[in-house]
């Protein structure tokens, strides 16, 4: 039997507040989503993380006119602040580790599929070979040695900006003196530290067929980014068939790997934001024999025929389901 967790959003801590140690709480939308910001510190350190997930989204938007990133696209060139330029190097190195499963030059194709405005479409092949014409990370290593950069493709971070907010937001905190705090930034998790109370962390992974309803629950202690991609948290319907918004950079489609979701487990959490992305395209084989090789991340895997695989790091912090044990 199958337990359910209760959970707020996609993946989110059950927590318990401690006596005398209550947590500060910020309820934020930002980078197209509601985010839960919890603090055991001041008022202020808890305005200090908002206002860095803040800045950093208004930084990295790819629809806000005032953003480097949206500049960038629209000119063709632009000079980066430090942020941008090392979020650049973290997605290129993500692209290059996966073959480019994950590619910060995929906004043509999230374009032609109408992701970014709501309306959502099967574009011609037309447009899907012209769209997949500018796709390739590949022509962004040459230029990795300027912050003046240019460009004949488009960036898109959607798939890694959150997981670097969390991860700048967690060390701003920490340089303030924070020991423990709690970040939801939609689909992200991201923990510092261990509860006051002594108790575990609690984090479920949402079930594809229900979301708000948990399959299975992480439970672990200290600081740790956790990070869901599935084709059940964004979608539209056209003719009787359903489309997903996680698109294979090669195809051009959304990615048809028989996962129906997956969570990375790292303690970097950009890392953790762009592998997920890039183990759900690359599907179960791919993904578990780059794990295989890799040292900096544990996984767990949801199939669409509801098979729960765990990499032998995640299989002791599964709890509430019945699961395979991926081994090296």
């Amino acid at each position: 039997m199958k337990k359910l967790c209760a959970i707020s959003l996609l993946l989110v801590c059950l927590l318990c507040g401690c006596a005398g140690s209550a947590p500060v709480e910020r309820d934020i939308f930002a980078m197209d989503t509601l985010m839960l910001i919890r603090v055991w510190g001041c008022e202020d350190d808890a305005s200090a993380a908002v206002s860095e997930i803040n800045r950093l989204d208004a930084l990295l938007s790819v629809t806000n006119e005032n953003s480097e990133i949206f500049a960038l696209n629209r000119d063709g060139e632009a000079e980066l602040s430090a942020d941008t330029y090392d979020l650049l190097v973290k997605a290129i190195a993500v692209s290059r580790r996966t073959d480019g499963a994950f590619d910060p030059t995929v906004y043509p194709l999230v374009v032609a599929w109408g992701f970014t405005k709501d309306e959502q479409h099967v574009p011609t092949q037309e447009a899907l070979d012209a769209a997949r014409s500018l796709v390739g990370y590949e022509r962004l290593e040459s230029d990795l040695d300027v912050t003046y950069f240019s460009i004949d493709g488009k960036l898109d971070f959607g798939g890694i900006a959150k997981g670097y907010a969390a991860q700048k937001a967690i060390d701003l905190l920490q340089s303030r003196g924070v020991e423990t705090a709690f970040l939801s930034l939609g689909g992200n998790v991201q923990t510092l530290g261990s509860k006051p109370d002594g108790e575990k962390w609690i984090v479920g992974i949402a079930d594809p067929n229900t979301p708000s309803q948990a399959i299975a629950c992480l439970r672990f202690t200290g600081s740790l980014a956790l990070v869901t991609s599935g084709g059940y948290q964004r979608y539209f319907d056209e003719n009787g068939v359903r489309y997903h918004h996680i698109l294979d950079p090669k195809t051009g489609y959304p990615a048809d790997s028989g996962l129906a979701s997956v969570t990375v487990l790292a303690h970097d959490g950009a890392l953790a934001d762009g592998l997920s992305t890039a183990l759900f395209v690359m599907g179960m084989e791919k993904a578990t024999a780059l794990w295989r090789e890799s040292d900096d991340f544990e996984a767990v895997f949801l199939t669409e025929d509801g098979g729960i695989f765990a990499t032998e790091g995640a299989a002791p912090l599964l709890t509430d389901c019945d699961f395979t044990v991926v081994e090296r």
